[in-house]
C-alpha cells in the first residue's frame, strides 16, 4: 500500500510529548516505513479523489488505522516508572449490554487451497468466535490479546506487560451456547489495515449477548501480530507497497474460507487444524442461511469486496472505513450500511458517494457526531485510561479519538449496529433506522 508524509498538525502534536513516533504509537496512528519516507497516495480525479487511493487531507484513510510495528520506546518518564506487573494499570472494557451470557472459543483455520500471499506455504487464520452461552461458570474469561501477541501489542505502543494489563473480556471460553435461542444469525468482523482482531471485541461480545455468533478475523501478515497455538507470533509481512485493493481481495478470500469452515460446523465437522474441542451445542446453532458482515476502517472497505465475492453474505456495514479497487463501482443488491465519524461521510469521501450510487438494496448512511476515525475500534475505550502512563493530554486525544465520551461513542455504536443486523438478519423492524432519535442526538442520517 502506498503511503504519505504525516500532516504538520500531527508534527505539531508530537513535538508537544516530545517525539512524534512516541505519540503516534501511544494514539494508535500508523506511521509505517512508506509514510516516514514520504510516499503519497493520493490521486486527484475530477470529482476529488479516486476509489483506489487515500484522500491526503483526511484521518480516515487506512494508513492511520494501527501503530507501526517496530519496537518503540516508552516515555522516559513512563520507562522509569515504579510499576510492577502487581501494580501495573489494570485496563477495564465495556461490559455487553444483551440480556445474554457471552462464550468464546478461538480456532485455528489452515485453507490448504491457497498460498499464503505474503510468505507464501498455506494459508492460516486465527478467529474468535463469540456467542450467546449458558452455564459460564468454571469457563474462564478471556483475555482481550493472548498473552505473547498482547505483551506485542503493548510494546509497540509504547507500554510493556510490567506497566499494563491488559482487560479479560466477557467471553467465557468454551461455555456452551445457549441452544434455546435456535441457529444463530452469524456475523463476521474485519478490522482496520495492521491491526488485530481484538479491536473490534466490545462491538462483538456485545452483538453476542444480543444472540449473534460473531466471528473476528485476524488476517495473517496483515495484522500487526497473530498468536497461533504453540506460542507461534506471525507479525505483519506486507510487503511495502502492496496496494489497498490487493489488501481487500486477500480479506475478502479469508472471509469466505472462514464461513466455508463455519459451514463445516454447521455439519458436525471440525475445522481446527488441531482438532480443538468445540463448545458444547455449536454445531447445531450455526444458521448459514444469514449472514452479515461488518468492519472497521479498512475492514469496512473490505465489506462489498467480500459480499461480492461470496453471495452468502446477506448484509453489511462499513465503519468509516474508505472503500477501494472495482468494489464501490459494482452494482451491490443486499442491505448495506455506511457509519461515520463526524468529520467524514459522503461529502468529502469520493468512494462513498460512488458506493451509494451503486446500493441497489437497503441503504442507510448515519454519522456520530463528536466521533473520530479511530472512535470505532477498542482504543476508543483502552487510549482514555492509558492516558496518565503515556503523558496524553484530553486535547491530544480529542484529536485522534474525537470529543464522544468514550463509553457512549462504544453504546451508540452497538445499538445501530444491532437495529442495522437485526433489522436485515431477523427481519425485525426498527424504528432507529427510519430517523433522527431524541434518545441518541449524537445519530444524523445523511440523506
Amino acid at each position: 500500500m502506498k503511503h504519505r508524509r504525516p500532516r504538520p498538525r500531527r508534527r505539531a502534536v508530537a513535538r508537544a510529548v516530545g517525539s512524534a513516533s512516541v505519540l503516534a504509537v501511544a494514539l494508535g496512528v500508523g506511521m509505517t516505513p512508506a509514510m516516514a519516507a514520504g510516499k503519497t497516495s493520493a490521486t486527484p480525479t475530477a470529482t476529488g479523489f479516486s476509489p483506489d487511493e487515500p484522500d491526503p487531507d483526511t484521518n480516515w484513510a487506512p494508513e492511520n488505522d494501527e501503530a507501526p510495528l517496530t519496537k518503540q520506546s516508552v516515555r522516559p518518564e513512563a520507562a522509569a516508572s515504579s510499576r510492577t506487573a502487581a501494580s501495573a494499570l489494570q485496563l477495564k472494557m465495556p461490559a455487553p449490554t444483551g440480556p445474554n451470557s457471552v462464550g468464546m472459543v478461538g480456532l485455528h483455520l489452515v485453507d490448504s487451497s491457497r498460498t499464503d500471499p505474503y510468505v507464501g506455504g498455506k494459508r492460516e487464520v486465527m478467529v474468535s468466535l463469540w456467542y450467546p452461552a449458558t452455564a459460564t461458570s468454571g469457563h474462564y474469561q478471556a483475555p482481550w490479546m493472548p498473552s505473547i501477541s498482547g505483551a506485542h501489542y503493548l510494546t509497540t505502543h509504547g507500554m510493556s506487560p510490567q506497566q499494563v494489563t491488559l482487560p479479560k473480556t466477557a467471553g467465557h471460553v468454551l461455555a456452551p451456547v445457549k441452544t434455546s435461542l435456535g441457529k444463530l444469525p452469524v456475523l463476521l468482523y474485519s478490522t482496520g489495515l495492521h491491526s488485530d482482531r481484538a479491536q473490534g471485541t466490545a462491538l462483538a461480545q456485545d452483538l453476542a449477548s444480543r444472540g449473534y455468533l460473531v466471528v473476528t478475523v485476524d488476517h495473517t501478515h496483515d495484522a500487526n501480530e497473530v498468536q497461533f497455538p504453540g506460542n507461534r507470533l506471525e507479525l505483519n509481512r506486507m510487503p511495502p507497497g502492496t496496494h489497498s485493493s490487493d489488501t481487500l481481495k486477500i480479506r475478502a478470500a479469508d472471509i469466505k474460507f472462514v464461513i466455508n469452515q463455519l459451514g463445516k460446523i454447521s455439519t458436525g465437522g471440525n475445522p481446527d487444524a488441531g482438532h480443538a474441542t468445540l463448545p458444547a451445542g455449536l454445531k447445531q446453532s450455526v444458521d448459514m442461511s444469514r449472514i452479515g458482515m461488518f468492519g472497521w476502517s479498512l475492514g469496512g472497505g473490505a465489506v462489498p469486496t467480500a459480499m461480492q465475492l461470496d453471495k452468502r453474505i446477506g448484509a453489511g456495514a462499513n465503519l468509516d472505513g474508505q472503500f477501494f479497487g472495482t468494489a464501490p463501482s459494482k452494482d451491490l443488491d443486499r442491505p448495506f450500511m455506511l457509519f461515520s465519524s463526524g468529520t467524514h461521510n459522503r461529502n468529502n469521501d469520493a468512494s462513498w458517494r460512488t458506493m451509494w450510487s451503486h446500493l441497489k438494496g437497503y441503504r442507510v448512511d448515519i454519522k456520530l457526531k463528536g466521533a473520530a476515525h479511530l472512535s470505532f475500534c477498542d482504543q476508543e475505550w483502552m487510549v482514555p485510561q492509558e492516558a496518565g502512563l503515556l503523558g496524553l493530554s484530553k486535547s491530544q486525544i480529542e484529536q485522534q479519538y474525537g470529543t464522544i465520551d468514550p463509553a457512549r461513542a462504544v453504546q451508540v455504536q452497538r445499538v445501530y449496529l444491532a437495529a442495522f443486523f437485526d433489522q436485515t438478519l431477523r427481519r425485525k423492524h426498527s424504528t432507529l433506522l427510519d430517523g433522527p432519535s431524541s434518545k441518541y442526538p449524537e445519530i444524523s442520517f445523511v440523506r
